[in-house]
């Protein structure tokens, strides 16, 4: 199990890295947005997993539980350890000690004793940029998770305490409506309910089952695209 967390710890370090530093170096922003993108997916598939023999979450607060307990357990082999609410659709979860923060080298004065003040802020710099970049990957990872459950929200992660120390605070902010010009894309229900009656009818109820699979999957990934796209 240890080394299978090794690989896993190595494998993220290693895709900040080739994403700062090899493919978008010049372009910090979009590099970020690459990793909480590949955060987003890989949170969205394992929530999917996570809960596929789970009875449906009947509000956000359980989602939440869900996340700061199951899903972080799974993942880290531990609950987060505060979650605050402000009991308006805000959330926070702090882990205070990040097990991937452990990963970088926080404190640049231990890096080389001989190093020039100018060298030991350089490193500091450095250290604070992976660090940063570093984060959004679980700020994918809980997006994606909730967003697989229905909740569409927005993630960030607090860090105006990095890189000294290992705490990790999200707020995670949960949308409850969804903007005005994306009302074109939601199908109306009334359609749905046309479409479902002919159907209905007119195929045998062994392909019911296929059919509404079928719906249920593209509004999902139509949701998905959306999200994305904002």
């Amino acid at each position: 199990m240890a080394i299978a967390e090794s690989c896993v710890d190595a494998v993220v370090m290693e895709m900040v890295a080739v994403y700062c530093g090899g493919l978008y170096a010049a372009k910090p922003e979009l590099a970020a947005r690459r990793i909480e993108a590949i955060g987003f997916q890989v949170g969205h598939q394992l929530s999917e997993r996570y809960t596929m023999e789970r009875p449906r979450f009947s509000d956000h607060l359980e989602a939440i539980k869900f996340i700061c307990k199951d899903f972080w357990s799974e993942l880290f082999k531990k609950q987060i350890d505060n979650l605050k609410t402000n009991h308006r659709g805000t959330f926070v979860l702090q882990d205070n000690r990040f097990r991937w923060l452990t990963c970088v080298s926080l404190d640049p004065y231990t890096e080389n004793t001989d190093s020039t003040e100018n060298d030991s802020a350089a490193l500091g710099d450095t250290a604070a940029q992976t660090t940063t970049m570093l984060l959004y990957f679980p700020c994918g990872l809980i997006r994606g998770a909730l967003t697989n459950l229905g909740i569409p929200c927005s993630v960030s992660a607090d860090m105006s305490n990095l890189p000294a120390y290992l705490v990790c605070s999200m707020p995670v902010t949960i949308i409850d409506s969804l903007p005005k010009s994306a009302s074109p894309v939601l199908v109306p229900m009334e359609a749905w309910t046309i479409i479902f009656g002919y159907y209905r009818s007119v195929l045998p109820s062994t392909h019911l089952s296929t059919f509404f699979w079928f719906c249920g999957s593209t509004i999902r990934s139509a949701f998905m695209l959306f999200l994305d796209y904002f």
